[in-house]
């Protein structure tokens, strides 16, 4: 455990049909879920709608392990929501066990040569941008500055340094102007929902090579309303992790790590800045002048230099700025437990290795390990930037097929550092992690499911069969086992 927070991850995944006799995105997306609950009976899937346009019944549900599949509505996706966990390790273990859910669904179908799924987050020539959300749980008293948005996010706009995923080439997005009418809202509500504004979005051949796959397509600070007007932060209260003074922060822009080790330091680091706001231990300095510029300005920049304008004007590279959050964490958190100390240690030692030599975290940093294939390969072939083959290279990097992957190629060479193994990524498939209310709802989860019981309503924070019979779960925190098993007995 770090500290004590619950956190959970959301990842969109790409789907490219190989074979089109199986048919298009949509219908497979649509197959692998319905096999995952009703032939691999890993979960249960939804009998009502949790949201009449995002979530209609049957569109996904909760699964054994205490996460989520289903199918979002917008796009199309197949979409993963881990369970709620406490450990950094928990996280990655439960993320990839996520990928792993839906690569063993295409085997069994004999669909795992026809179709692939990507841990990605963008098209490359259709120009869709699609998520790697993070959720983490945060007071709201008074522990936290009614500004506190404005001190996290010099942080989060330049984590990239280390948490990018790396991206062949660029986006311009152009505002079209274009506002629909209340028929064609009537008509399409998916589409039109929330649209505030709407925007072209052309390929620029002007950037060869960025940190982020998402940063281009970022042009909120903060927003409510996020259907193309994608943010940085999306506030969220609800029940996925509301309970007192608590509630969810939802993070939009992330994006889709390959790296075990990448995504463990991504939400290790943003957990301790996130202790560090309820502390109100960050100073007024670290704020920016202009966010959305520095989160385009770093990934883009070739020199590496990443230069950042605070709001009183001055200038800070990325790698200092990431040290003055890392140094405040350091001065507070230093010896709380074996995770936070983890974090603290890679954390300087990253920094410090992408000042000095970065080639030596071509083992660790997704942008770094996508770009030592893309180099290795455009010398043996000649390639050149804006070549074809280099987006086809970017997309494989993220194929989670194990067989076919990029990274997994590295990966089974032992050429890229992991801080989990396959035998906890496989135990993450049926078993929800032991710290937290996942455990419970899992639990119950996997005996409804065995006793083939329909009739029964399933969130976050609630499972009941009858408007009687129900097991709250209203704490992140507690694992509400005894009330689990007293639940299960009743049925």
């Amino acid at each position: 455990m770090i500290g004590r927070r619950v956190f959970g991850i959301e990842t969109e995944f790409g789907c490219f049909v190989r074979d089109e006799r199986v048919g298009t995105s949509e219908t497979v997306v649509e197959a692998v879920k319905n096999y995952v609950f009703h032939k691999a009976r890993l979960g249960l899937i939804d009998l009502t709608a949790r949201d009449e346009a995002f979530e209609p019944a049957r569109s996904g549900g909760f699964l054994i392990n205490g996460g989520r599949l289903y199918i979002d509505a917008v796009g199309s996706h197949l979409e993963y929501a881990t369970p709620e966990c406490a450990s950094l390790f928990d996280i990655v273990a439960h993320e990839k066990a996520g990928q792993r859910i839906v690569y063993n669904t295409l085997k069994q179908m004999n669909w795992d040569e026809r179709v692939s799924f990507h841990n990605n987050n963008i098209d490359h020539f259709a120009g869709h941008t699609f998520g790697c959300h993070e959720n983490y749980l945060v007071r709201t008293d008074e522990r936290l500055p009614s500004d506190w948005h404005k001190l996290i996010l010099p942080f989060l706009t330049t984590r990239q340094i280390f948490a990018g995923a790396g991206r062949v080439g660029g986006h311009r997005l152009e505002h079209a102007g274009f506002r629909p009418s209340l028929s064609e809202v009537a008509d399409h509500p998916i589409d039109f929902i929330w649209v505030s504004n709407v925007y072209n979005v052309e390929p620029d051949p002007t950037v060869q090579y960025q940190l982020s796959q998402r940063a281009d397509h970022i042009v909120r600070e903060n927003a409510s309303r996020v259907r193309f007007n994608r943010a940085i932060i999306n506030p969220k209260w609800d029940s996925v992790y509301g309970y007192q003074n608590y509630q969810r922060l939802h993070l939009l822009f992330g994006e889709g790590n390959m790296s075990e080790y990448a995504a463990a330091l991504k939400i290790g680091t943003t957990c301790l800045v996130l202790d560090l706001a309820e502390a109100r231990a960050i100073p007024n300095w670290l704020r920016l002048q202009d966010a959305l510029h520095t989160l385009k300005s770093i990934s883009r920049d070739p020199t590496r230099k990443w230069i950042v304008t605070l709001l009183d004007g001055s200038t800070i590279s990325a790698i200092d700025l990431q040290r003055a959050y890392l140094q405040l964490a350091q001065k507070r958190f230093a010896g709380r437990d074996p995770e936070t100390d983890w974090v603290l240690h890679e954390w300087e030692y990253v920094l410090d290795t992408l000042e000095t030599d970065p080639e030596k975290l071509e083992d660790r940093l997704d942008w770094l390990i996508k770009l030592r294939i893309l180099r290795e390969y455009m010398e043996d072939t000649g390639a050149q930037w804006g070549d074809d083959a280099l987006h086809s290279i970017d997309l494989e990097y993220h194929n989670i097929n194990p067989e076919q992957g990029l990274y997994y190629a590295l990966q089974q060479m032992g050429e890229v550092k992991r801080v989990v193994d396959d035998v906890q990524i496989d135990a993450g498939i049926t078993t929800p992690p032991a710290d937290t209310r996942a455990c419970a709802r899992g639990y119950v989860i996997k005996r409804l499911a065995e006793r083939r019981y329909n009739r029964y309503y399933i969130d976050w924070d609630i499972v009941y069969v009858d408007r009687n019979r129900q097991v709250d779960m209203r704490d992140p925190f507690n694992t509400y086992m005894r009330e689990a098993e007293r639940f299960v007995v009743m049925l």
